[in-house]
């Protein structure tokens, strides 16, 4: 949609020149009429979308996944914004130079005459004679003189309209990414540390027999233990289960209010009001099916659990990081943030790690006995390993598979601690030496897994929230915690998971985003060689952002970084859009200052009213082509369609607010700019008509 902005411009203002040559005779040749056009228009095609280029460079400076994520569009989008600035400029007015005709071709037959001119001439009408001009006339003019009445009441009613955006903006939601549905669901639920291997295998068949019996369950698949590798540190009793869902055309269906109608009359609707079961309610109907003692749920979906743990070491959206110098005080800590999160609105399930909670069973050998009966530590560890650890003794191979055959003691003598105490030790005289006489056995309690982060212990607190933002739980439950958790001294709380992210991100934004908007500055002042002109461009950006925030608020879209990438693509539109509003009130200005008529207040609204109503054609057409560019996104129903809404929205939202205020409230303010600092209140009308013969 913006790429043919400036075409629009250039088009429309060598229509209304080559009309106006028309009307007046045709003096001289048309050639030159649509050179002079393309002069008046030209520079400020090319800086209007240079601009646009610009203003998405924050979207270069995005890091890790979000960077990987966007950056493939910014290099997209910089690059055709780039050369369609450069063929504004070149190849499209040479091709209409090349291709412009006035002068009709007669034949016959003179059907195919009319028609062959028709394509290739066609017919020049007057603004007031235009089919479509004319209505928009009838709708703007009137407007239009109101606003000029009535100067510094629609400043202030614009100032009050852009001041209302702020508390709709904190009423918003922030996350740091919108969800990117995968298709499957990662349920990973978490038990108390010294869960056996047999009760973990019927937990496992249990949970995975209710996922299953889902209708919109396709196949589940679930795995307790980690692998032999430094890459999967989950801990024993951290189970995974991949839940494949059904395409979304086959979850059960839900009532809406069109569902009344047939079947093809649903179809449009169905995009914004899905009669579908959504995702979230899918994962809260499955988390309350699932409800086991001593069992904490947490759920996400495949690659996104791989890439926050990979991140922040956080598989769940919000997590607690404690650090400190001992396991036990920060295992008390965590228990007593688990006890306060539960009860905070948004909490689906809060798990604190319990750091030493795992069970061992310690064998304190007894070297005196060894001595006794000749045998050595070694020896003696040797047994322990091989009898109850297992040892691995040969491999069978079965056509190109291989299995490691271990050998060990039936789990019969070696499942408590009197049968541990019977193994029994060979001696170098052939007897069989009881270890309980060896070496003394008891259980312990001790950390099952130790974390090491910033040189200090750490525990985590895994929180999973529904129905509510990532950021307003964090404010919330900071705020719970500093008032009821005294932390001693030397330990330290670290919000993480997608929070921290989110926080990376936004100290970016604040950085980065202020630069941006004086790069875009600078080039609109190189375009108008006026900082106030530059400026009254510059507030179509406020303008912009009280669409953007209304339009994310009616759609119940929480602020991302996603978001913000729309925010920022909006912010080159809208310089766009308040360069040509400027253009085409300059351009008129100027026309009457050259005629000698601008000399009273009236003739100033005279060509304001010229350059805002009778341009409107070309203004109306830019901001429809942006719209057709955005609209069909927001009708997208496949993979990744959430996120490509979440760009769009702002978008969409802020064109439409920023060109109705430049509509109404451009008009007053170039009136007062003009009138009070150029013509002095009607006092400088010499010097205005000396600079225009200059």
């Amino acid at each position: 949609g913006v790429l043919v902005d400036g075409a629009i411009v250039e088009v429309e203002n060598a229509y209304k020149k080559l009309q106006l040559w028309e009307a007046g005779g045709r003096k001289g040749d048309f050639h030159l009429v649509r050179l002079n056009a393309l002069k008046e228009v030209g520079p400020s095609v090319f800086f209007s979308l240079l601009v646009i280029a610009v203003a998405f460079l924050p979207v270069f400076t995005l890091l890790d996944q979000e960077g990987r994520l966007f950056k493939p569009l910014a290099f997209s989008k910089n690059f055709a914004m780039a050369i369609a600035a450069l063929l504004a400029i070149t190849l499209d007015p040479a091709m209409r130079m090349l291709f412009t005709r006035m002068d009709y071709k007669h034949f016959k037959p003179r059907w195919l005459s009319n028609m062959f001119n028709s394509v290739t001439v066609g017919k020049y009408y007057p603004e007031e004679k235009h089919p479509v001009s004319s209505v928009l006339f009838r709708i703007y003019e009137p407007v239009c003189k109101f606003v000029l009445r009535h100067r510094k009441a629609t400043i202030i009613a614009a100032g009050i309209l852009m001041l209302s955006a702020i508390p709709v903006y904190y009423q918003l939601g922030s996350e740091f990414m919108p969800p990117l549905n995968e298709g499957t669901i990662l349920y990973m639920p978490t038990t108390l540390p010294g869960i056996s291997v047999t009760e973990t295998q019927k937990l496992l068949q249990s949970m995975d027999k209710i996922l299953k019996d889902t209708p919109e369950v396709e196949r589940v698949f679930g795995k307790a233990g980690r692998a032999e590798t430094s890459t999967d540190p989950a801990p024993f009793s951290m189970m995974e289960t991949t839940v494949v869902l059904k395409p979304r055309n086959q979850w059960r269906k839900v009532n809406r209010w069109y569902s009344w109608m047939p079947q093809f009359m649903q179809m449009p609707f169905r995009p914004i009001w899905r009669d579908r079961l959504t995702y979230e309610d899918l994962v809260n109907e499955l988390d309350q099916k699932i409800q086991f003692p001593g069992v904490s749920n947490a759920w996400t979906m495949p690659i996104k659990a791989r890439i926050d743990m990979l991140s922040t070491g956080v598989r769940t959206p919000v997590g607690i990081k404690i650090y400190g110098a001992d396991l036990k005080e920060i295992e008390s800590i965590g228990i007593n943030l688990e006890s306060t999160l539960k009860d905070i609105r948004g909490t689906r399930s809060v798990f604190a790690e319990r750091v030493t909670g795992g069970y061992f069973v310690d064998f304190d050998i007894k070297r005196g006995e060894l001595a006794r009966y000749g045998l050595t530590i070694k020896e003696a560890e040797m047994i322990i390993m091989s009898a109850i650890g297992g040892e691995p003794v040969t491999t069978t191979i079965e056509g190109r598979e291989r299995y490691t055959v271990n050998v060990r003691y039936a789990r019969e003598f070696r499942d408590d601690l009197d049968k541990l105490k019977r193994v029994l030790v060979p001696t170098m005289s052939g007897a069989q030496i009881p270890l309980e006489q060896l070496a003394d056995i008891h259980l312990s309690l001790g950390p099952a897994m130790i974390r090491d982060e910033n040189g200090m212990l750490a525990g985590y607190v895994y929180v999973d929230i529904a129905g509510r933002d990532v950021g307003s739980y964090v404010t919330e439950a900071r705020k719970i915690v500093r008032e009821k958790i005294q932390l001693p001294a030397g330990y330290a709380l670290a919000w993480s998971g997608q929070y921290e992210n989110m926080l990376r991100v936004r100290e970016r934004l604040k950085l980065v985003i202020p630069i941006t908007i004086f790069l875009i500055f600078i080039l609109l002042y190189m375009n108008t060689k006026s900082p106030v002109k530059a400026s009254i461009v510059m507030l179509a950006v406020p303008f912009s952002l009280v669409g953007a925030v209304w339009f994310l608020y009616i759609l119940h879209y929480n602020v991302s970084i996603a978001v913000w990438v729309g925010m920022i693509a909006l912010m080159g539109l809208d310089a766009e859009t308040g360069v040509f509003m400027l253009l085409f009130l300059d351009m008129s200005y100027n026309d009457m200052a050259k005629q000698g008529r601008m000399r009273t207040r009236a003739d100033l609204d005279e060509a304001i009213i010229h350059g805002a109503v009778k341009r409107i054609r070309p203004k109306m057409m830019t901001a429809c082509a942006m719209f057709m560019g955005l609209l069909p996104i927001m009708w997208s129903m496949g993979a990744g369609a959430d996120m490509m809404k979440r760009i769009a929205a702002p978008m969409i939202g802020g064109i439409f607010t920023s060109f109705i205020m430049e509509l109404l409230v451009y008009p007053p303010i170039y009136s007062i700019w003009k009138w009070r600092y150029e013509m002095k209140e009607g006092k400088n009308v010499h010097r205005i008509d000396a600079l225009t013969l200059q």
